[in-house]
């Protein structure tokens, strides 16, 4: 087997029929042997260096309520860098130069095959998996500029994890809950039924767009909850704040904010 998850992705189906093969030959005893509890290991992010992160904004009908805004007939896309991934556990950095920060919890799409003008059938078999993307952005930065990249391209603002689940074992994309918890605030409560576009219609619209890689990450968009929409004023994260998130059937992503220090 590879010794890493992006080479195991890339071997494409050949590989999770081969690591499940070899799960199901190892007795009980020897997978115990060979496991380590959660708490005794530090979970890196599950992926360190994809292509690209393609993201969605205002995909989800209650996010596009609480902005007053309209839906659009075609996805509206943005990039982040992947210098902005950190895993679970890792700290948000806070610039000191930034007023405004948000949460923004994201399915997020692992590709798994190259896919080039994929129609919405086919899009399913180009997906290797999914996991929890939180989108953190600067809103006076982003607000500001008019356009979205800088805001949301700081390093720390893409927390990962806090692990990748296989298509086949998140069955119901069309109606995952997600939530997000500020301090053991309930902010975002939602599910992807509220998507505008769901993934494999995302697939199919950006694969007319640029050619998708494996390993390529594609956040969907959030749901409503987010901080700068709270009423009746705006709640921003601070330094100490604990963002946890939470998507059925994949975990829960949890990281503190910090100060930026030089």
């Amino acid at each position: 087997m590879p010794n890493s998850l992006e080479k195991l992705i890339t071997l494409e189906s050949k590989g999770t029929r081969t690591l499940d093969k070899l799960l199901a030959d190892l007795a009980s005893s020897e997978i115990e042997r060979y496991s380590q509890p959660t708490k005794s290991v530090v979970l890196n992010a599950p992926l360190t260096a994809p292509p690209k992160i393609v993201c969605l904004g205002l995909n989800y009908r209650d996010h596009i309520a609480e902005q007053k805004a309209v839906a659009s007939d075609e996805p509206v896309i943005f990039m982040k860098p992947r210098t902005a991934i950190i895993g679970p556990s890792e700290n948000i950095v806070k610039p000191n130069f930034v007023t405004q920060l948000d949460y923004e919890a994201e399915l997020a799409i692992v590709m798994g095959h190259r896919a080039k003008n994929v129609s919405v059938f086919e899009a399913r078999s180009h997906i290797f998996g999914f996991t929890i993307l939180n989108d953190v952005s600067a809103r006076d930065i982003q607000f500001k500029d008019r356009q979205w990249t800088r805001g949301k391209s700081f390093d720390t603002f893409a927390p990962l994890g806090p692990c990748i689940v296989t298509a086949d074992q998140l069955p119901y994309e069309y109606c995952v809950p997600i939530r997000t918890w500020v301090n053991g605030e309930l902010r975002q409560n939602s599910s992807t039924k509220n998507m505008v576009f769901n993934v494999f219609e995302i697939v199919h619209h950006l694969s007319r767009v640029m050619t998708l890689e494996p390993c390529d990450l594609i956040a969907t968009g959030t749901p409503g909850g987010v901080g700068f929409a709270m009423k009746p004023e705006p709640k921003f994260l601070q330094a100490g704040d604990i963002v946890r998130i939470q998507i059925d059937g994949i975990g829960i992503l949890e990281n503190k904010v910090i100060d930026e220090s030089y």
